[in-house]
């Protein structure tokens, strides 16, 4: 018992952590909502304006779409995106409350847990496979430096590990590089994200006129070639395509509120992401486009992964193409760690914290999603990337019904009228109960948005599997169809099984903005200086953003 005491998470504040809460899941009081609209908006320029977004193009039109047709599908997409990532997000952005914790008014205080747990084990996986990433471009950096690296350092892992002792160790040397920055607190990652958005930024610029420059004569290669599908299997590939763009974000799109709890004002959240999320993914998926297409010719094979290329340059230039290689690759490792601590470490930071309060906190368990994320086998991940990414993609099958029961659940069920301090009571005194502490109208709706799609996940992830046409059709847009079938049960056996509580409380309850303002004063009751710069006051004419 003394033992798991000392492993306790220490008292912060006002609040004594326990089974449903600790300073770190707790809604966010005033001297840590710091995040304004540029911090949002550099936010999303990191998350969006990474190697995997660069890579969007190359898995389109591996599906058979054109590059124009490929820009539709990515345009459409993130815009969608756009619109789940606003909607999903306000609960955060107003109430100041996290991912974990809003699941529990929609699945009740012990069937969040599902939830919780799926995005644990996605954090994990995408720490890893980013992780990797991260060090092939530091391997870079070290290839820049030394071209003989392969050698200098021996090789002593068999082929059927599929890396290399040298691959191995630049990893594990981007892992380290990476703790310090796990160990800043969410609220005060603002200049963080300002250096490393204005750095990825600059590299992809520079990127895109340096190989449209030097393109030469020869022109682009047949990565923009014309050549298309017949019939209606484009308008399928294409919607395919917006799909597996929507799905690829799916994760950041679900666990959203985990950032917009920390805004200033919650329209700053609102802004900074409608604004910057389609902007920057679109662009940086258009310049992965070009620049592949642009060196093409000069490579003799369209290398789609920046890593490669930046390779490839150094093995056919001289000294001043290994000096820009290097800083290139140094540009892109500052651009995984940017991706990587708050979209990953962080996420499984907050998850765990929720899911153990009395024994992790966002740190502990940011640290825990990097040390176990190593068990992963990134290295494997890595080599088998096309298939990978599309099982991660696919998995928009289980998040797009994960993600309509959250916003129909809010704006719908609920009619944004959230009581705060009963998710945070572990009993049948909270409305929030339901059957044991499980909401069995969730686990019906998300279960009937999942099902039309299966058969066609499954056929996507072990192609030795054959369904009809019709069942893919219905899998290529998994998302939609399991966002609006789960969003319609919900609401529908809430209407016809209501939770008799919450329903009282949503009829009775004064109006959004005024329940929103009493539970920020309440909240903000419990300050602890953890910041010795305080956000900017809110001016009247400013409080008319919580409306």
């Amino acid at each position: 018992m003394s033992f798991l005491r000392r492993l306790q998470v220490s008292r912060e504040g006002d609040t004594i952590p326990n089974r449903w809460i600790n300073n770190d899941i707790k809604p966010i009081e005033r001297g840590r909502r710091t995040w304004g609209f540029w911090a949002f908006h550099n936010f999303w320029v990191l998350i969006n304006s990474n190697i995997s977004s660069y890579m969007t193009g190359s898995s389109l039109i591996a599906l058979g779409l054109t590059w124009w047709q490929a820009l539709i599908a990515i345009i459409v997409g993130d815009l969608l995106s756009t619109l789940f990532v606003v909607l999903n997000s306000t609960p955060g952005a107003y109430y100041h409350i996290g991912f974990p914790i809003v699941n529990r008014y929609i699945w009740g205080m012990y069937g969040s847990q599902f939830v919780i747990w799926n995005r644990i084990l996605l954090s994990l996986v995408w720490y890893s496979f980013q992780a990797w990433i991260g060090g092939e471009c530091l391997y870079v950096c070290l290839q820049a430096i030394w071209p003989n690296i392969a050698t200098r350092i021996p090789n002593h892992l068999s082929a059927s590990t599929g890396t290399t002792t040298a691959y191995f160790v630049a990893y594990i040397i981007f892992m380290v590089i990476s703790l310090p920055f796990i160990y800043i607190r969410p609220h005060k990652l603002k200049l963080f994200f300002y250096i490393s958005s204005t750095t990825i930024l600059v590299f992809e610029v520079v990127l895109l006129i340096w190989s449209l420059a030097t393109m030469g004569s020869a022109g682009f290669g047949n990565t923009i070639s014309g050549k298309t599908l017949n019939g209606s299997s484009t308008g399928w590939a294409i919607a395919h395509g917006i799909i597996s763009t929507i799905g690829s974000i799916a994760a950041g799109i679900l666990n959203q509120n985990d950032y917009a709890r920390f805004s200033i004002k919650p329209m700053d959240a609102v802004r900074g992401q409608l604004i910057s999320f389609p902007l920057y993914s679109i662009i940086c998926s258009v310049i992965g486009i070009l620049v592949t297409a642009a060196t093409q010719q000069r490579y003799g094979e369209a290398y789609w992964s920046l890593p490669n290329l930046l390779s490839a340059i150094i093995e056919n230039g001289g000294s001043k193409s290994r000096a820009a290689a290097f800083f290139a690759a140094l540009a892109l490792v500052v651009s995984q760690i940017g991706v990587n601590v708050p979209g990953n470490a962080l996420s499984g930071g907050f998850d765990l914290a929720a899911t153990f309060p009395r024994f992790i906190n966002i740190r502990r368990g940011a640290y825990l999603t990097a040390l176990l994320s190593i068990a992963c086998n990134p290295w494997k991940l890595v080599n088998t990337a096309t298939i990978f990414l599309s099982v991660l993609s696919s998995y928009a099958v289980f998040l797009g019904p994960m993600t309509g029961l959250m916003i129909a659940g809010y704006y719908l069920v609920h009619r944004q009228k959230i009581n705060v301090d009963d998710l945070f009571v572990g009993s049948n005194k909270s409305i929030y109960w339901f059957t044991l502490g499980v909401n069995w109208r969730a686990i019906v709706a998300w279960a009937l948005g999942v099902f039309p799609s299966l058969p066609g996940f499954v056929a996507a992830v072990n192609t030795s599997v054959v369904v009809s046409d019709g069942w893919m059709h219905v899998y290529y847009i998994c998302f939609l169809s399991g966002f609006a079938i789960s969003a319609f049960v919900f609401v529908l056996l809430h209407t016809v099984f209501p939770a008799n509580r919450v329903k009282e409380y949503v009829r009775t309850a004064p109006a959004p903005h005024v329940l929103q303002e009493e539970f920020r004063e309440k909240w903000d009751l419990d300050v602890m200086v953890v910041d010795s710069s305080e956000p900017e006051d809110i001016s009247e004419s400013d409080k008319k953003d919580y409306v």
